[in-house]
């Protein structure tokens, strides 16, 4: 019944779109928001005068890069003097308090699988937002499925890397709706596209970051790792070396922590034996802000923080001996 409700909302909202309006789709990019952007436009084709895609956040990730490459994403970067080219602007994959470059824009669609926040009411002529959900590529392919369009090789092959990424191949979320919705894009997507686009995970000039993490490998309590590399261009950097060491059999957790501009980042990584979003928060509340899932996690903190210790003992000397707080236990 809800189901059914839901796309009667969207052919309503469809239906509705002004032939002479010139859209902007945005969003911040990442394999799902990438996925369910073209998903939207191929909606609004035939339907609207023009339908964009803006992204506003830097694309560095190479798997992120292979994607836009491989399946011609038509993905540009959002400058806020573009806003006076468009009529409409629609929002996929994120809610408009998710960034500060989404505030003041007047979104007339918002389709999304994160959680709603009571703080921040989201208000727009059409709004669904599914937090059982894992992937918001899993809500656009139900919208395919429910208007009898069969997607493209292309699009198909998108919606099915949006939905495996977010749901971490359904290791860390994703429900039936989710796989039902995989399996059908299976049938129709490019599977040679799909692994080279998985299989493009470091960038050449990562490597020495590589070296440098393995050397500085050590030992944490409760068979943890941690790693410092040093100066780094990006936090996906660090992510990419952190998703590595998931593969080392018998390492329980690990930390890889790196300075980004004024800014230390540390990533975690675990197998959920321990909470990584406890620890990455009990290990640096004090200094920063760190918090996340049980088996992945974020910190980050300033550089001044650290004072004058290296940054390496300083990180290590919390990991080692920080107790979590009563709040987070």
């Amino acid at each position: 019944m809800a189901q059914s409700k839901n796309i009667s909302h969207l052919k309503t909202w469809l239906q509705g779109i002004d032939r002479d309006s010139r859209w902007c789709i945005l969003i911040s990019a990442d394999p799902d928001a990438l996925a369910s952007a073209l998903a939207l436009k191929t909606l609004m084709t035939r339907r609207a005068q023009s339908a964009r895609i803006a992204r506003v956040n830097d694309v560095t990730r190479p798997d992120n890069l292979a994607m836009i490459r491989h399946l011609r994403i038509p993905v540009e970067a959002w400058h806020p003097e573009m806003r006076q080219e468009f009529t409409h602007f629609a929002m996929v994959d994120s809610q408009p308090h998710h960034h500060p470059a989404f505030a003041d824009l007047p979104f007339s669609a918002v389709i999304d699988h994160h959680p709603l926040n009571g703080d921040f009411p989201v208000v727009a002529e059409y709004v669904d937002i599914r937090p059982h959900m894992g992937a918001t590529s899993t809500i656009m392919t139900r919208y395919l499925r429910a208007l009898r369009k069969r997607p493209g090789r292309r699009l198909s092959t998108a919606l099915l890397y949006g939905i495996r990424t977010d749901t971490a191949a359904f290791e860390r979320s994703g429900g039936a709706d989710d796989l039902q919705a995989y399996q059908w894009l299976s049938q129709h997507a490019d599977t040679s596209v799909l692994r080279r686009i998985m299989r493009s995970e470091y960038l050449p000039e990562w490597l020495p970051l590589f070296s440098r993490a393995f050397q500085s490998l050590q030992e944490c309590r409760g068979r943890g790792r941690h790693t410092y590399v040093g100066r780094v261009d990006s936090g996906d950097q660090l992510v990419a070396i952190a998703d590595f060491f998931t593969r080392v059999h018998g390492l329980k957790w690990v930390a890889v922590s790196g300075v980004c501009g004024s800014t230390v980042i540390v990533i975690f990584r675990g197998d959920g034996s321990r909470h990584m979003g406890r620890l990455a928060d009990a290990c640096f509340f004090d200094v920063g802000s760190g918090g996340g899932h049980g088996a992945l996690a974020r910190a980050e903190f300033p550089l001044d923080a650290v004072g004058s210790e290296s940054v390496r003992v300083f990180i290590h000397t919390r990991l080692q001996t920080r107790k979590l707080r009563a709040a987070t236990a």
